[in-house]
């Protein structure tokens, strides 16, 4: 048999492979932020009525279409996610094997198998954090490990011939990411790590534990604030100046309420917010801490580095703000602020190293060819 028929078997083999990895993606994205184990239950069920799903009825992509994108049992809606997700792994699985075969810059078939893992983590990271705001411990620290190792056993995926330095410029590439975004989410703190609040007039404020989280509203809003999303470090501070308020039977006036994530300091007294069921008050000015980034974002482009390098650090970095800026541009010119407000940066990386992936040596090189000032330009 001819070579094209061999290469179109392949096509075929990573376009399906890519489809069944899809399948298991959609489980991790769906276990993982809520603490469930990816190995049991071991087959899939549906997440309205919890019955396990037969393995016919859990062919990836023939399924979603078969069955209208709806639970056989229960009628309820399967979202489109699920179907997306195994397209989407499909194709870029596809596309990771064409770029490996053909070749360029060192390119060989058997960088496909980690770059096939590295896309699967990119895109489980992306759509956990567009639900959930959060890239999971597995998927960061796991890539990083994954990368390093990858990077010894192939030295091509750092150009090199030698495993040992491959292995030490992955770690490089890992130490980059991870140290350039850590100093973004300091200095970011310093100069953005906090929130001022100042309401038209004195509202009402309630903080009522619930469990070991608790939630604080303000006047009538509907929807009260998560504590627990108020707070990302034990160092961050959140002020309450108010008029009046009651706290464990003792009522303060005109002060400052100093919280931490669990304890409540107030004119020389402390309480520790696990004894306390309620606290109210009245108040007009409310500070809240921030950050510039989540640190999940530090660790993933960590990741990154350890499977594509420095050079990719930079690159997916760079590319992550412009997308950023032109997607928050976009949406105030759309009137839709809030739209680009409730997108993490992840999946913004997420994009950045793909374009590397696939493209990136060659974007560099046409701009320093092309796009780059002559040197007598300036």
């Amino acid at each position: 048999m001819s070579v094209s028929f061999y290469l179109r078997v392949f096509e075929i083999f990573s376009f399906v492979l890519g489809a069944m990895i899809g399948s298991f993606l959609n489980v991790c994205i769906y276990r993982l932020p809520l603490g469930l184990s990816v190995n049991e239950p071991r087959r899939s069920f549906c997440p309205h009525c919890k019955k396990q799903i037969p393995w016919t009825q859990n062919l990836p992509l023939i399924s979603w279409l078969a069955l209208r994108g709806k639970c056989k049992n229960c009628g309820a809606p399967i979202a489109f996610r699920y179907f997306g997700v195994e397209l989407l792994m499909a194709v870029l699985f596809l596309a990771v094997w064409l770029k490996c075969w053909v070749g360029g810059r060192s390119m060989s078939w058997e960088l496909a198998f980690p770059y096939w893992i590295f896309v699967s983590l990119l895109v489980v990271a992306t759509f956990i954090d567009f639900e959930h705001f959060i890239i999971p411990d597995e998927i960061t620290w796991g890539g990083v490990c994954v990368g390093i190792v990858s990077s010894f056993a192939l030295p091509a995926m750092m150009d090199s011939n030698s495993h040992l330095i491959s292995m030490l410029l992955s770690l490089a590439g890992a130490a980059t990411g991870y140290v350039t975004l850590w100093l973004v989410v300091e200095l970011g703190k310093k100069a953005f790590g906090k929130k001022r609040i100042l309401l038209e007039k004195p509202e009402p404020f309630t903080w009522t534990r619930d469990g070991d989280d608790a939630d604080l509203k303000i006047g009538n809003e509907d929807a009260p604030m998560r504590w627990s999303d108020l707070f990302s470090r034990e160092t961050d501070l959140l002020l309450i100046k108010i008029s009046e308020a009651a706290v464990a039977e003792k009522i303060y006036g005109e002060t400052t309420l100093q919280f931490y994530y669990n304890r409540l300091l107030v004119e020389g007294d402390e309480f520790q917010l696990e004894k306390l069921d309620v606290i109210s008050g009245i108040t007009r000015e409310i500070v809240i801490p921030r950050e510039a980034m989540g640190f999940g974002d530090v660790k993933f482009i960590a990741a990154i580095g350890a499977f594509l390098g420095w050079k990719a650090v930079f690159f997916s970095i760079l590319v992550a703000s412009l997308t950023g800026a032109i997607v928050g541009v976009t949406t105030i010119l759309a009137g839709k602020r809030e739209w680009s407000a409730k997108i993490p940066f992840g999946p913004y990386l997420a994009f950045g190293a793909l374009i590397w992936l696939f493209a990136g040596p060659e974007i560099v090189e046409w701009y320093l060819r092309f796009g780059a000032p002559p040197p007598d330009a300036f």
